[in-house]
C-alpha cells in the first residue's frame, strides 16, 4: 500500500524545520552563531584592552598608525570602552542560548541580540564620526572595534528578523503575544 503523495507532501510541509518560513538558510544555525561569537570575542578583547588603558592600568596603548591617547582620553574619567566590554559580553551570552531553532524556541533571545547589535552599530557610527570631529584624532583599535560591531550587525541581524517574523505568525495561529515572544509557542512557528 502506497501513501498518498499529496498527504505525504502536506505532512512534510507541516513538519517543523530549523529554517524559518521564507528563508533559504537558518540565521540561527550553530555555524553562523560560532562566526558571530568569534567576532564578538575579538571585540571583547579589544574593548577590554582599551578599558584597562582607560582605567590607567598602563600608560600607553598600542596603535601602529595614530595617537590613540587623544581619543581614549576624551571621556576621562569615564572609561567608555567599558560599554563595549558589556555589549560584546551580552552578545556572547545571547549567542550561547538555545538551539538551531532559537528563532522560534527563544525569540526573545534573538530579539535581544538584535537590539544589542543595533545599538552597537549606531554607537560605532557615532564613534567613527566623533574621532575626527570632536577629538581631532583617530584610534586604530577603536576603528577596528567599530568595524567588528558593524560586521556583527550586518551578519547577525537576520536572527532578530526571523524571530520578529515568527512572533506575529505564532500569534496569528492562536498564541498569546507573551507566549510567542518567550518561546512557549514554538510549535506554532
Amino acid at each position: 500500500m502506497t501513501a498518498d503523495p499529496l498527504v505525504e507532501l502536506e505532512r512534510r510541509r507541516q513538519r517543523p524545520t530549523d529554517v524559518p518560513p521564507g528563508w533559504e538558510e537558518n540565521p540561527t544555525s550553530l555555524r553562523h552563531r560560532v562566526l558571530l561569537a568569534a567576532l564578538a570575542f575579538a571585540g571583547l578583547l579589544v574593548a577590554l584592552y582599551l578599558t584597562l588603558y582607560q582605567f590607567r592600568l598602563y600608560d600607553t596603548v598600542w596603535d601602529p598608525f595614530f595617537d590613540s591617547k587623544t581619543v581614549l582620553d576624551l571621556t576621562w574619567p569615564v572609561p567608555d570602552a567599558l560599554a563595549g566590554v558589556m555589549a560584546y559580553g551580552a552578545e556572547l551570552v545571547l549567542l550561547a542560548l538555545g538551539g538551531e531553532d532559537r528563532w522560534r524556541s527563544l525569540p526573545w533571545a534573538c530579539l535581544a541580540l538584535g537590539a544589542v547589535l543595533s545599538m552597537g552599530a549606531v554607537v560605532s557610527i557615532g564613534l567613527i564620526v566623533v574621532q575626527p570631529t570632536v577629538a581631532g584624532a583617530w584610534c586604530t583599535l577603536c576603528l577596528f572595534s567599530a568595524a567588528l560591531s558593524l560586521a556583527l550587525f550586518f551578519l547577525g541581524i537576520g536572527e532578530a528578523r526571523a524571530a520578529w517574523q515568527h512572533v506575529p505568525r505564532a500569534h496569528d495561529r492562536g498564541a498569546g503575544w507573551g507566549d510567542a515572544v518567550w518561546g512557549r509557542a514554538a510549535h506554532l512557528g
